[in-house]
């Protein structure tokens, strides 16, 4: 509201006039003496609710009681277990993802304005159960996590050991169907036994049953991240969301998951296994790979999650967050006294990554897992970019089907999700022989090629030494559509390595001569000779690589070429989907 006053008025009367009209108009004001241009005083209007003497009935104080009574979960004994596993109860630990400095406990009805936790659904579900089944057992929502909004859900262990049934099943799948249209990430907070066998007809087979999870699940697939934090037993149907998730997380000495119970098992093979032994963390972090990272404990694996999404976008429409920019760990100059001359002589490859990445950026996945290839996130000036790196530090970086099955689906991961790739090629190519074969090296072998050419994001590759036979298809080589194939110094492209080339094509020629230091001294020079061939030097005279580059120049040269093809488009090729999975 403007108001003007007779020009003769004082400042002071001005100030008094726009305060009592804001006062009793309930509006901002502003007063203006005589033909001024700008006011002389200006008085915002108090919006605060206006008290009277209503106040809560006894119908909402019940409300209130009720939804307390709720929130303490199940049975107190179960609850006093927690402890004994080194776990906390859902809503305490639902504060520790969302209200951290608040998660010492508490009701969620009593957090402040700043919490994270912003809202819960189906807080009565089985309100009117016979049985003691608060929220049945499922806690759903929406809530801010390292400032971004999500979806969540959080598995109630002291209410039927978390298990599932027709109402938390329904909350589950809503809370799916809703991540679809929002576009926004989903975390799953899974502590659960299974189904609730006894009252499988309610939720089992049904259209919007149980088995709907693994449906949405697909649909969430690749349009938002989705995230799984394991806290105790998952077992049966519950134990497909981690495999389905994007990413999981098991906790040390208390999660595990297993297509059947230790029991089950017993009574199916005659095998008598604990759940440690049958699914614990280390056996899904190192043998079948369904386990991305290992917390220490719940507090640690909220860390982990936190360090994962600052890569991550909201959804696949989107591009992944920049930050700032840091420098390296170490400085780039010293990555050629990194790299051996030698092919076989090993070195860690991390040692080059922290001398091209921001520093303290390298974000590593399943490192126990296929450990000759290196797969993670990293930030090159402030930008994240997805990185697969051979390990010459294990098995000389020969490629093994479990490292072969975790870098195509790295790269899955990173081509939905709109992060670049970065790969580190120094490999001898795949792993030969009959127990590779058959544990599906030509499989996943061909999941990894298949993998590197669906990618669309922008796609750098780097010979750093050795890049020998199928090896450099896989790790995105001339074929491959990178934007960039650039090598050091040190780098060689061949069917094969020196020695294996000159005992295939040489061997019975060496062997026809009689003296041993002339067949050395020939061997010698066929080698030198082969290794001239393979040379990057040869390659970039022939145009097969883009560039040759000092190793000192890597960090530069990949932050330019990632910034110059950021915006580049590539279309694949009309059809429904590929037959490779």
């Amino acid at each position: 509201m403007k108001v003007r006053i007779a020009g003769a008025a004082s400042v002071e009367e001005a100030e008094a006039i726009a305060q009592a009209m804001a006062t009793h108009a309930e509006a901002d004001v502003e007063v203006y003496i005589g033909d001024a241009d700008e006011p002389a005083a200006t008085s915002e209007a108090d919006h605060s609710p206006i008290e009277d003497d209503l106040g809560p009935t006894d119908r909402e104080r019940e409300l209130i009681e009720q939804i307390e009574e709720i929130e303490q979960g199940g049975p107190e004994k179960y609850k006093e277990q927690l402890p004994e596993q080194g776990k906390h109860f859902v809503r305490d630990r639902i504060d520790l993802w969302f209200n951290p400095e608040q998660s010492s406990g508490g009701s969620q009805t009593e957090s402040g304005d700043d919490d994270g936790f912003l809202f819960e659904d189906g807080t009565f579900a089985e309100f009117d159960a016979d049985d003691q089944l608060p929220a049945d057992g499922l806690i759903t929502g929406g809530a801010e996590f390292e400032g971004r909004d999500l979806h969540f859900m959080a598995n109630d262990y002291t209410v039927k050991r978390g298990s599932m049934a027709a109402k938390g099943v329904e909350k589950f799948l809503r809370m799916q169907q809703r991540a679809l249209k929002t576009g926004k990430p989903v975390l799953y907070l899974m502590d659960s036994s299974g189904g609730r066998i006894d009252q499988q007809t309610g939720f089992f087979a049904n259209r919007e049953g149980i088995g709907k999870y693994y449906y949405n699940h697909s649909r969430l697939s690749g349009r938002v991240p989705q995230i799984c934090v394991l806290y105790g037993p998952c077992i049966a149907g519950a134990a497909y969301t981690p495999v389905f998730a994007d990413f999981t997380i098991m906790v040390e000495g208390m999660s595990s998951m297993a297509i059947a119970s230790p029991r089950m098992v017993k009574m199916v093979t005659g095998e008598d296994i604990d759940l440690e032994a049958l699914g614990g963390p280390q056996v899904h972090a190192t043998e079948s790979g369904s386990a991305d990272l290992v917390a220490r404990d719940e507090e640690h694996a909220r860390e982990l999650v936190a360090n994962l999404v600052q890569y991550l976008p909201n959804n696949s429409d989107e591009d992944p967050p920049e930050i700032a920019s840091k420098p390296p760990k170490y400085q780039p100059n010293g990555i050629d006294s990194i790299v051996p001359q030698e092919p076989n002589k090993g070195y860690d490859m991390r040692d080059v990554i922290d001398r091209v990445v921001d520093r303290d950026s390298f974000f590593e996945l399943q490192p126990d897992y296929g450990p000759e290839i290196m797969t993670g996130f990293a930030h090159l000036d402030g930008k994240p970019v997805g990185i697969v790196a051979n390990q010459p530090a294990e098995r000389a970086g020969a490629i093994f089907p479990d490292a072969a099955e975790k870098a195509a689906q790295f790269v899955w991961k990173c081509d939905a999700y709109n992060i670049p790739l970065l790969y580190l090629c120094d490999t001898p190519g795949f792993m030969a022989g009959s127990q590779v074969e058959k544990d599906g090296i030509l499989e996943q072998g061909k999941k990894m090629i298949y993998a590197t050419s669906e990618a669309t994001v922008p796609k750098q590759t780097v010979v750093v030494r050795k890049a020998y036979g199928a090896g450099i298809y896989a790790m995105s080589g001339p074929a491959y559509d990178p934007e960039s194939t650039i090598a050091l110094p040190s780098g060689e492209i061949g069917i094969m390595g020196p020695e294996a080339a000159i005992n295939a094509v040489y061997a019975r020629k060496l062997a026809q001569i009689d003296d041993e230091e002339e067949r050395k001294q020939t061997e010698k020079e066929l080698r030198e000779e082969f290794r001239e061939d393979i040379d990057v030097r040869r390659m970039a005279s022939e145009v097969v690589i883009d560039e040759i580059i000092p190793p000192s120049s890597l960090r530069e040269e990949l932050t330019t070429r990632f910034r110059f093809y950021e915006d580049v488009e590539k279309d694949r090729p009309s059809k429904k989907h590929g037959t490779v999975l």
